[in-house]
C-alpha cells in the first residue's frame, strides 16, 4: 500500500499548520508499517523530523511552532517527503540531506552510512576516562563516510590534527562537503584507503573506526530501509569481521606507545568473542545506546596480533 497523488493533494489542501502536518505525517507512517533507526525511534518522533527539517528549522522549536500556519509550498514539500518515505521507503536523511551526530548537523546521501554511532557518547565525554591526561595530537577516523567522527573530534580536541579515511570516492566526496561546511580543512585531512594500507607510515594516537560488520543472515534480513545504505559500508563476510581481522592485524603499526584503537562491530560482536577468547578486549558501555564497541591498546595488539 502506497501513497497516492490523491492522498497527498489531500493532505495540502486540508491542513494548515506545521502540528497538522506532524500529527498527519505520523498517522501515515504508522499505517504503512516502516522501519526507524536512523535517527528516530518511532513515527511520532520521525514525523516531527521531516517537519522541521523540510522547515530548516531546530528541532527544538517544534512545540513552539506548532500552531503556526504553513505556505502552500511547504505544505507540498512536507506532503511530498512524507510520500516518497513511505514509497520508497528510503530512510529520512536521505529525503531531507540532513542528518545528525554529537549534536551536528552533517550532510548525507546513499554513498554514506547515515550517521548513528554509539561512539557519538565517547567523544562527547573526550574519550574519558580511557585517554586519562592524555591528549590525542593526531586522530584517525577509519572508515570515515560523511566524516562525522572526524568532525566531532574536531570539535571535540581543536588541538589536535585529524586524518579521515574511506576507501570510496564516493564518500570521500560528502566527508569533504561536511569538512568545508564547518571550515576544518586545516585540521582535518581526507585519505582514500583501503583500510590502513596507504597510511601504514602514520602514526596515531586514537583510531576511531565503524566499519562493515553485519554478518550474512543479518544482512540477509536487514528492513528495506537499510537497502538504500551503501552495502559496501555494511556487509563485511559470513561473520561480519572481513574488515576487522585485518584492522586488528594491522593496527598497532598505525599507533603511537600507549596508542588505543577503538572499534564499532555491533551485532558481530558475538564473533569478535568467539574468534578471539583470550583477547583482552575492553567492552565499552554506553547510557543512551547499545554496546557492540571495543577499545584496545597498541600494546595488546602487538602482544596478540604480531607482525
Amino acid at each position: 500500500m502506497s501513497l497516492s497523488e490523491q492522498d497527498i493533494q489531500q493532505a495540502v489542501d486540508d491542513l494548515h499548520t506545521a502540528q497538522d502536518f506532524w500529527r498527519w505525517a505520523a498517522s501515515r507512517f504508522a499505517a504503512h508499517d516502516l522501519f526507524y533507526g536512523h535517527g528516530t525511534i518511532n513515527a511520532w518522533d520521525e514525523a516531527g523530523a521531516l517537519v522541521m527539517q523540510s522547515l530548516d528549522l531546530p528541532h527544538e522549536y517544534i512545540r513552539e511552532i506548532a500552531s503556526c500556519r504553513l505556505t502552500r509550498s511547504e505544505r507540498e514539500l512536507i506532503a511530498n517527503r512524507a510520500a516518497e518515505r513511505i514509497n520508497s521507503r528510503r530512510p529520512l536523511p536521505y529525503i531531507t540531506g540532513k542528518a545528525y551526530f554529537c549534536g551536528l548537523e552533517f550532510i548525507v546521501d546513499e554513498s554514506v552510512l547515515i550517521p548513528r554511532s554509539p561512539i557519538a557518547e565517547l567523544i562527547q565525554n573526550r574519550f574519558q576516562p580511557w585517554l586519562g591526561e592524555r591528549e590525542p595530537a593526531r586522530i584517525l577516523d577509519l572508515c570515515c563516510g560523511s566524516a562525522c567522527i572526524a568532525i566531532a573530534c574536531a570539535h571535540a580536541f581543536p588541538e589536535a590534527l585529524i586524518d579521515a579515511s574511506d576507501i570510496s570516492a564516493e564518500a570521500l566526496d560528502v566527508a569533504e562537503e561536511n569538512v568545508a561546511a564547518y571550515q576544518l580543512e586545516e585540521q582535518v585531512q581526507l585519505v582514500q584507503s583501503d583500510g590502513l594500507t596507504e597510511l601504514m607510515d602514520e602514526q596515531y594516537d586514537l583510531i576511531v573506526c565503524n566499519p562493515p560488520y553485519v554478518d550474512a543472515e543479518d544482512f540477509a534480513s536487514v528492513p528495506p530501509e537499510y537497502r538504500h545504505e551503501p552495502a559496501l559500508a555494511l556487509a563485511a563476510g559470513e561473520d561480519g569481521l572481513d574488515f576487522v581481522r585485518q584492522l586488528l592485524a594491522d593496527a598497532a603499526k598505525c599507533l603511537t606507545p600507549g596508542g588505543l584503537l577503538i572499534c564499532e562491530v555491533g551485532n558481530s560482536m558475538r564473533h569478535v568473542m568467539a574468534q578471539y577468547p583470550n583477547v583482552p578486549f575492553t567492552w565499552l558501555e554506553f547510557e543512551h545506546s547499545d554496546d557492540g564497541v571495543f577499545l584496545i591498546s597498541r600494546e595488546e595488539l602487538r602482544q596478540f596480533f604480531p607482525s
